[in-house]
């Protein structure tokens, strides 16, 4: 599920204009370059959790901005060392609000993916390619989660939609389905 996640968001940094950078997203506190540079950001956070350091051991060296010049090949190669990571995991990582099971923080990485691979993609007019099973896990999984996220304000409000999957968990995350760079309210 990660590595699926992870190339379809790459894909989508790789379609990402050089006027489109500083384009809204659905993430009404970034643009394209903030939102690629957290995603960014919490694939190279996984190297070193996931080999069961703490955040204390890594201290600022991942703050600021970790694209460089090339934001594409940034978002490459923190997917592949994330997903090289993957292979031989510490059964606990040691996250700000304590020690968790990496099995549910490698769901909380898909999740950020897929969803802020969703949020790049409309940013920038592209089509979303949203895996069905990717979706089907995220959508199961969040299910016992959801309250927890939004309590603690990481997502925003439940947006209604239809019945289908893809909508159905882009509002359990806040997203609406219609946004638009130039168009509807960002959640």
């Amino acid at each position: 599920m990660h590595r699926r996640a992870g190339a379809e968001f790459v894909r989508q940094v790789e379609a990402v204009g050089p006027d489109q950078w500083s384009a809204p997203t659905p993430c009404a506190d970034w643009d394209v370059r903030a939102l690629v540079n957290h995603v960014v950001g919490e694939e190279r956070w996984a190297v070193p959790l996931l080999a069961g350091r703490t955040i204390a051991d890594v201290g600022d060296a991942l703050d600021g901005d970790l694209l460089g010049d090339d934001p594409a090949a940034a978002a490459a190669q923190a997917a592949m060392d994330a997903q090289a990571a993957t292979a031989d995991p510490v059964p606990t990582v040691h996250l700000s609000y304590g020690d968790e099971d990496t099995t549910e923080y490698l769901r909380q990485l898909v999740a950020d993916q897929l969803i802020h691979g969703w949020d790049l993609a409309v940013a920038i007019g592209s089509t979303p390619r949203m895996d069905p099973e990717v979706v089907d896990e995220v959508a199961r999984w969040f299910e016992q989660r959801e309250a927890a996220y939004r309590d603690g304000g990481a997502i925003g409000a439940r947006v209604p939609s239809g019945p289908d999957p893809v909508p159905r968990l882009l509002g359990a995350f806040g997203r609406d389905v219609s946004w638009t760079p130039g168009g509807a309210e960002p959640s």
